[in-house]
């Protein structure tokens, strides 16, 4: 598979490889890539869909299309460690064994001569074999788990293409079979191996190892049922165009959702899977910066959901409240609104990290507050969620290394203090905590000392309506009074955390370098070790764009392999 691979066909040499897109992204993890040509009702040419998107049939689970540019290959090979690279090209390789190596293909010699400038991958559902009666995904000779696979390559040079492909496999051979007037060409490799080939347009090449995936391949572009008739493919993919991006991808959510359903070992629950089909389509761009590497996103509802997205992107303010240091900020928008969502996803869902009722009666335990009634019910402005490190005076011994700083805009201040004031006599009279009053920067606050004379928590306000909440190292003194040293103004985050959409609803930024080196994380993914040590910052951004759709933006920045 790759493009410009500096051989991934040939064991010995350098491979070039496909990377924290496939891995971070498609992630998740895995990615995607653009395009040059889409066919409508009037047939116009585009810039702004996948590669043979019109080839590709609409219930398709997943289309990945990257670029043959070699210099956005030599420059993906920039990022990451020699960790990453190793482990990376490994995948690279098993990807293009399949398509290439196995079927006697050499990229640079066979391919990119006359490849046009990108190359799209699509893993097809399942469909009934007509000859044996079993699905394509389970039909094959060598590996029954693989799934039915189509490779699209847009040919930039007929003449060249034909010339390589009849001398390579002394075409023609034997045609199998015609479908929509295009021939189905079936070759047989040097190692025995059957795959199928079909040109269409005169345009494209459509290779696939097995017969049904190219007809239903072709049949998609003669019957105009391909991904760009899916509701809403081409309209949202538009919003994330890119001129030269790396990679672009597709993913048919309620598609994937049904097969993910029908696996034995890890079946969704019906709640889980009635939710997915709630929405149509997920799909990004991914490009390569200078720093590491962005990815524009946009996810859309199935166009029969009753479901609607609510505009309310109000979200921006948070991080200039916070000190420049600040090691993680997550913010978000209407708490109240949130919680409602949660629960309507989590309700008796085994897999659910925290159930809704769990959450509530622990909350009820251990404050006795009611988490609806109480709190959610002044919630309903923008809020953060925040982690701090300390930075302790030389010489002198910490209680706590980092601080846990919640900070919400209220809709009704007067009932948020009278929380406060009853959580106070909660954290007296149930922890035995001492509950002083203090001031820091002229501003009124309230401390929590714990029984053996460690300042605890804090709370108070920044503002007329701005309410936060301190747990751990105590670092009230750097949120009062308000500085423009934030950070917001901090070279870190305005390098990590993209400028689009905006406005936004809600904001991630995460210092990863620094992160990692004061407070090691339990394993929670494949890897996670490896990535991250690759990893310097990650920032997201997310906005509703409008009643049907959700816009994310999402950057790496990345260590390069010769720091």
């Amino acid at each position: 598979m790759t493009v410009p691979v500096e051989s991934v066909t040939m064991q010995n040499k350098k491979k070039p490889s496909l990377v924290l897109t496939l891995s971070a992204t498609g992630l998740l993890i895995g990615a995607g890539v653009a395009t040059y040509f889409f066919l409508t009702q009037g047939k116009p040419l585009a810039r702004d869909l996948l590669t043979g998107a019109h080839l590709i049939p609409k219930d398709a689970l997943l289309a990945v299309s990257l670029t043959t540019d070699p210099r956005q290959w030599k420059k993906l090979r920039e990022f990451g460690t020699q960790e990453t690279q190793v482990e990376l090209d490994k995948n690279l390789v098993a990807l293009g064994d399949r398509f290439l190596t196995n079927h006697g293909y050499d990229f640079q010699t066979d391919i990119q001569p006359w490849v046009g400038d990108r190359i799209t991958f699509a893993i097809l559902t399942p469909k009934p074999d007509v000859s044996s009666g079993k699905s394509v995904a389970t039909n094959r000779n060598n590996n029954s788990q693989q799934q039915p696979l189509v490779t699209i390559l847009p040919i930039k040079n007929l003449a060249k293409a034909e010339q390589i492909w009849t001398q390579k496999f002394n075409l023609p051979k034997n045609t199998s079979s015609n479908v929509a007037e295009n021939p189905i060409q079936e070759i047989k490799s040097k190692s025995g191996t059957k795959f199928y080939t079909a040109i269409i347009e005169r345009r494209f090449l459509a290779i696939a190892d097995n017969s049904q995936v190219i007809r239903q391949t072709i049949n998609a572009y003669a019957e105009s049922t391909s991904l760009i008739k899916s509701q809403g493919f081409s309209k949202n993919f538009s919003e994330i165009a890119n001129s030269r991006p790396f990679a672009q991808f597709y993913v048919n959510v309620p598609a994937s959702a049904q097969i993910a359903a029908a696996a034995p070992n890890r079946r969704l629950p019906a709640q889980v899977l009635a939710q997915l089909q709630d929405n149509q389509g997920l799909a990004g761009t991914v490009s390569l910066k200078s720093s590491g590497i962005s990815l524009q996103g946009i996810s859309w509802l199935n166009p029969n959901s009753q479901r609607q997205l609510v505009v309310e992107n109000q979200g921006g303010n948070m991080a200039k409240l916070l000190p420049p240091e600040t090691l993680m900020m997550l913010s978000g928008n209407n708490l109240r609104r949130l919680w409602k969502d949660y629960v309507s996803t989590s309700k008796n869902n085994p897999i659910s990290p925290l159930p809704p009722e769990q959450l509530k009666k622990s909350i009820k335990n251990y404050t006795n507050l009611d988490l609806e009634r109480d709190l959610l019910s002044w919630m309903q402005g923008e809020f953060s969620v925040s982690v701090i490190p300390n930075l302790p005076k030389e010489g002198k011994q910490e209680d706590f290394r980092a601080a846990l700083l919640f900070m919400v805009k209220t809709s009704d201040r007067q009932k948020a203090e009278a929380v406060f004031t009853q959580l106070d006599e909660t954290m007296k009279s149930q922890y035995q905590f001492q509950i002083q009053p203090g001031n820091i920067g002229n501003q009124p606050v309230v401390n929590w000392i714990a029984p053996f004379g460690t300042l605890t928590g804090t709370h108070g306000w920044l503002d007329n309506n701005i309410s936060f909440l301190v747990l751990g190292a105590p670092i009230t003194n750097r949120i009062i009074p308000q500085s423009q040293n934030s950070l917001a103004n901090s070279q870190s985050f305005q390098n990590t955390v993209p400028s689009q959409p905006n406005p936004s609803n809600a904001q991630l930024f995460v210092d990863v370098e620094r992160g990692m080196k004061n407070f090691p994380l339990p394993n929670l993914i494949p890897n996670q070790n490896m990535i991250l040590g690759a990893t310097r910052s990650i920032g997201v951004k997310s906005a509703i764009s409008d009643s049907r759709s959700q816009r994310y933006d999402i950057f790496l920045e990345l260590r390069k392999v010769k720091e």
